[in-house]
Parts: structure tokens; sequence; C-alpha cells
């Protein structure tokens, strides 16, 4: 496909990971599933609808979530750290999971309903160097 037909634009992304996700799939794999997605339901959905964000898709432990601003983006990450944390403090029938965040404005390809690019690539790696609890 010629580069002139890519469809490129600004954006916002936001990429989430879980911290030794696979370690805890090795130990107890439907109670970090069924923890996962208490935290999807419960917390990252909705905060990312209040921040006017858009889940593009989940990568396993990842998302990989869009927004029209930087504000909106680190509100999201820092709103839904503190609610993780809050949630992590008060589990007795589930196990703590603990988040990395990166978030990066840049460039992107827009294919359907996914995105790639640099400015995805670039979100990855501040996720990768973010502290547990954190957001880079």
């Amino acid at each position: 496909m010629p580069d002139t037909a890519l469809k490129r634009r600004q954006a916002v992304i936001l990429i989430s990971d879980i911290v030794g996700y696979s370690r805890m799939m090795g130990r107890d794999e439907v109670g970090t599933l069924t923890t996962l997605q208490k935290h999807r339901f419960a917390v990252i959905e909705p905060t990312v609808g209040q921040f006017r964000g858009r889940i593009v898709k989940s990568m396993g432990d990842g998302l990989l979530i869009e927004f029209q601003t930087v504000r909106d983006a680190v509100a999201c990450a820092i709103d839904i750290q503190e609610r993780i944390r809050r949630l992590n403090g008060q589990a007795r029938d589930t196990l703590e999971i603990t988040y990395r965040i990166g978030i990066n404005r840049g460039e992107i390809i827009v294919e359907e309903n996914d995105i790639f690019g640099d400015g995805v690539n670039v979100a990855a790696r501040l996720q990768e160097v973010a502290d547990p609890e954190g957001v880079a």
C-alpha cells in the first residue's frame, strides 16, 4: 500500500500493562483473570469513558487506549491507578494486580478500528519504564 493511502493523524495513546502477569497466570489463572475482569469492568472501562477515551484493543494483559487530549489521558491514568490501588487495598477474594501506564502524543496510522505507528510504539516503551502503579 503506498504511503499516500495511509490515514494518519495525531492522537494521545495510553498503554497499560500488568506487572508480573505471566507469573500471576502461572500461579492462579482463574484468580488472575477474575481480578483482571473485575478491574476492567468496574474501573478501567468506566474511567476511560469518563475521560472521553476509546479502548482500541485488549492485548492479553495490556490495553491500547486512544484520547484526543493529553489532559484527558493523564487524568484518566491517574484516576485508574488511584482506583485500582484502593481496590487492591480492599481485596479479600481477589488478587492484587498492579499496572504500569505509558502515555504518548504522536502521529498514528489508522486502519479500520485499529491504530499503529510510532505514536503507539513510544507509548509502549514508556509503559515499560514506568514504575509499578506509575505513569510515564
